[in-house]
């Protein structure tokens, strides 16, 4: 089993049903085991500015899926949710991203991990700290804390929606 972390992130549609199911989803996911989620953050768009704040989350995972199995399978939750893939970074019924595979390094067409912009997301490293503690260390030596230390404060603010 590896242990992984996925983003979740949704501003169209009712977006905190959409992370709930989408929590439970992944959970159901083959050879899959939930190893924690994460408080529920509000925050500011990362683009175009005109459009709804997005409600953000981290779920962690244990799977023997391969990280590009994986990746189909977050795809398809997207797609079943109504993901529409258009405008970059804007408004998404359902966002799904492989933040963190066990101590994977890779660089494809398809699937960079760890996540290429996690480090530059308070909404991405704010819950990760929250599930994986903030002495969680990278494979560059860095820790969690040193991360959300260097990262850029959007607009963040948590709240009290449960899942």
């Amino acid at each position: 089993m590896t242990r992984c972390f996925i983003g979740l992130g949704a501003n169209l549609g009712n977006s905190h049903k959409a992370l709930q199911q989408a929590a439970n989803d992944l959970e159901q996911l083959p050879a899959t085991h939930a190893a924690g989620r994460s408080p529920i953050y509000r925050s500011a768009p990362v683009g175009p500015q005109d459009q709804a704040d997005y409600l953000n989350a981290v779920v962690a995972l244990d799977t023997t899926l391969e990280p590009l199995a994986l990746l189909l399978n977050l795809q398809a939750l997207e797609q079943n949710a109504g993901r529409q893939r258009g405008l970059r970074w804007g408004p998404r019924t359902l966002d799904l991203d492989i933040l963190i595979y066990g101590s994977t390094v890779l660089n494809s067409d398809r699937l960079t991990l760890p996540h290429p912009r996690m480090f530059e997301r308070n909404f991405v490293l704010r819950p990760l700290a929250d599930i994986a503690g903030e002495y969680w260390q990278f494979a560059d030596g860095s820790s969690l804390a040193q991360r959300l230390d260097a990262c850029p404060r959007n607009d963040l603010t948590p709240t009290t929606l449960d899942w």
